[in-house]
């Protein structure tokens, strides 16, 4: 799973924000039109032929470890350079990650991308009682209007709780728009 980019460009003073202006790349989103669905605040997993990983970024001038998967090339900007690696099942930093997956019934621990939430991950954000690996793309926003000042508006409401949106296209392209990219607060 590589790093997506955002709808909106980000504004060039703050590259922590964005701009009233469509990421040329992500065009997509209006014409096909992209499906947005919830982006949870949590940690990249993923289940790959039935073994379980977890994301990890190789910093620059590090080495990649012995059996990880790459998802993209690096970032030359950011230096981001994101690889799948298996989640140990002896190693106490992996220990939610193989709580959240033991507790899904084995029929359902279908291939795909998973994000772990749970009480012990970035300060439970989301909430929850236990630690969980919840599918990507799984809960979809009923949002019509993709204008900035719309998607502004929607995650600038109280009642929508969450990190932010990930959209998603055909042949698997997707960006995302977080409240954190307006400097709206969770």
């Amino acid at each position: 799973m590589k790093k997506i980019s955002t709808l909106f460009l980000k504004d060039p003073k703050d590259l922590g924000r964005v701009i009233n202006e469509i990421n040329p790349e992500n065009k997509w989103v209006y014409d096909e039109p992209g499906i947005p669905t919830r982006k949870f605040d949590g940690t990249a997993a993923a289940i790959i032929n039935g073994i379980l990983y977890k994301r990890y970024d190789v910093k620059k001038g590090k080495q990649v470890p012995l059996g990880a998967i790459q998802c993209q090339e690096a970032d030359p900007i950011t230096g981001h350079w994101p690889h799948w690696i298996k989640c140990e099942k002896n190693k106490p930093e992996d220990k939610y990650f193989w709580e959240a997956y033991n507790s899904i019934p084995i029929p359902l621990r279908t291939e795909g991308t998973y994000e772990l939430c749970g009480p012990k991950i970035n300060g439970n954000p989301e909430k929850l009682n236990s630690h969980q690996l919840i599918r990507h793309g799984i809960i979809h926003l009923d949002i019509k209007d993709f204008s900035f000042n719309s998607i502004k508006s929607f995650l600038s409401d109280p009642m929508n709780d969450i990190e932010g949106i990930v959209f998603h296209g055909q042949d698997g392209k997707m960006c995302k728009i977080r409240k954190s990219d307006f400097a709206i607060k969770r």
